[in-house]
């Protein structure tokens, strides 16, 4: 029965190839726009969150959503240094690094607007706590020297940073000496430099954070408590997965919910077109229903088979509009971290939940554009039908 009903919606819908097109194309465009507003949310998600490492903690003052907003005072710093957790590296030191995090502005290449970008302040730990990141040319930057490294998504989109360049800010002159890649992390979007030589230069006295690996992941409690509980001290400690993870949800969250606003006015548009298409079915079909009435077939099988053409219908545009969709990992975009109002550079991102929502909702368009046309359908009296033959 299954078969006989699948036989008859495909047998109907190649009779019909510019409906069955028409209609696809709109529920595809939907799926289109559906599953790439997932793939933003997903790609955004997936920057920030992989740019920290589980066994690495951060600690930021107190009330601080982020590290521009976060000031440690350098006695404070150095308390945290002595923590007995701190893992030790192959040189035989602590594996610690205090930072300094501020924003500068630089023009695009593409319109030459300006936009914020992150600078950083670094010690000679920041690149072994961050084995993410590799430099891909030039070298590290001397300690006490004006020479900075830029990530790679500074590099191409912004106007004179590229290797060998000489920038100005903070009214000194930076020669960069070094890009860097970190993949899809944020930290692509950053330019570092030497700790000190910043904080001289921006006149900032204190740090923005101190950023240590734990020799034991499982002390992470154990620290966090003894740290935020000093009352000398006045930090918060979280683990940078956790830190980066915040700083998604909010841009994240906006991001769903302009995308699925957007996609519920389509939807509503595409589910119209499946139910006229599938009404124009059924009425250019009247002689066929009497025909199966007339045979005995039930009111039932009538209903499954318009709802499974119209499930068929919402699928092939599924299919085709993830296939378009799928696309867009090709493409990186940048847009403005809300937390820290700095530019950041990530990518859209499938997977395979995104792959299976897609699919169900274009499956729930179908039986919402052809439920109802199946139902009056199914209700033709089988005199009134065959009067049609």
């Amino acid at each position: 029965m299954i078969k006989l009903i699948l036989l008859y919606s495909t047998r109907n819908m190649k009779a019909r190839k510019v409906t069955t097109f028409l209609t696809s194309a709109g529920m595809a465009l939907v799926v289109f726009v559906f599953a790439t507003v997932l793939m933003l949310s997903e790609g955004l998600k997936k920057t920030l969150v992989s740019t920290g490492s589980f066994d690495n903690l951060i600690v930021i003052k107190k009330g601080s959503n982020t590290e521009v907003q976060s000031g440690i005072e350098r006695q404070k710093a150095s308390l945290i240094e002595t923590v007995p957790e701190i893992a030790i590296g192959d040189d035989g030191k602590r594996i610690v690094a205090k930072e300094l995090v501020v924003l500068m502005v630089l023009p695009k290449k593409i319109d030459a607007k300006p936009a914020n970008v992150v600078i950083r302040g670094v010690s000679e730990k920041s690149l072994v706590l961050r084995p993410q990141v590799n430099i891909i040319q030039g070298r590290f930057p001397k300690e006490g020297s004006n020479e900075i490294i830029v990530g790679k998504s500074i590099s191409d989109k912004f106007e004179g940073v590229n290797l060998g360049e000489s920038i100005k800010f903070a009214m000194r002159e930076w020669t960069i000496i070094g890009i860097f890649d970190a993949g899809s992390r944020g930290y692509n979007s950053e330019i570092w430099g030497d700790i000190d030589q910043m904080m001289q230069a921006f006149r900032r006295p204190v740090y923005s954070s101190v950023l240590f690996k734990m020799r034991d992941s499982s002390e992470f409690e154990s620290i966090k408590e003894r740290i935020e509980k000093d009352p000398r001290l006045s930090l918060e400690v979280k683990r940078e997965t956790k830190y980066y993870e915040e700083q998604s949800e909010m841009m994240a969250t906006f991001l769903k919910i302009l995308g699925l606003s957007l996609t519920t006015i389509f939807s509503v548009g595409a589910v119209i077109g499946a139910m006229i298409t599938m009404y124009s079915a059924v009425a250019n079909r009247i002689n066929e229903i009497g025909t199966l009435r007339a045979l005995g077939f039930q009111r039932i099988v009538i209903l499954g088979a318009f709802v499974a053409e119209s499930i068929l219908l919402g699928l092939i545009g599924g299919i085709i509009g993830l296939f378009f969709a799928s696309f867009m990992q090709f493409l990186t975009i940048s847009t403005m971290n809300w937390q820290t109002f700095s530019e950041l550079a990530f990518s859209f991102t499938l997977t395979f939940d995104i792959i299976y929502q897609a699919l169900l909702f274009a499956i729930l368009m179908g039986v919402g554009g052809g439920l109802l046309p199946a139902i009056y359908g199914a209700r033709k009296n089988i005199v009134d039908a065959l009067r049609a033959v």
